[in-house]
């Protein structure tokens, strides 16, 4: 399935406890369909002491939410994703509200309608 959310993506999130918050993509976990998204989801964590952390203590991190909780943002409002391919071999992710072009997935391959190639020497 193509990814709708990558890295770096500002998103908001449509449903859970932030539902109505945006924040920048940090982590793409591709394999449990989910994103560390920054300021969302914080939760707490109780660490032991340790050599490298003698006090121990509460840290505060971003944890994981899946993907299908979060829609990029254009403009601030919600939008799906659509993947458009050009003829000339590029291949765009396009936001379906307003038509924004959000990220060039690959770049133009072949070479463009009616350019000649250099001629051939003869040996």
């Amino acid at each position: 399935m193509p990814r709708h959310i990558l890295k770096g993506d500002t998103v908001i999130v449509t449903a859970g406890n932030d539902r109505g918050a945006t924040g920048e993509v940090l982590r793409v976990l591709t394999k449990a369909d989910r994103v560390v998204v920054q300021g969302i989801n914080i939760r707490s964590k109780h660490l032991k002491p340790s050599q490298a952390n003698p006090q121990g203590g509460i840290v505060r991190r971003e944890m994981p939410i899946h993907l299908s909780n979060v829609s990029p943002v254009v403009d601030g409002k919600p939008t799906r994703v659509r993947f458009v391919s050009k003829p000339d071999g590029s291949k765009y992710r396009v936001a379906v509200r307003g038509g924004k072009e959000l990220h060039v997935l690959r770049k133009p391959t072949k070479k463009p309608v009616g350019t000649k190639s250099a001629p051939k020497k003869d040996s």
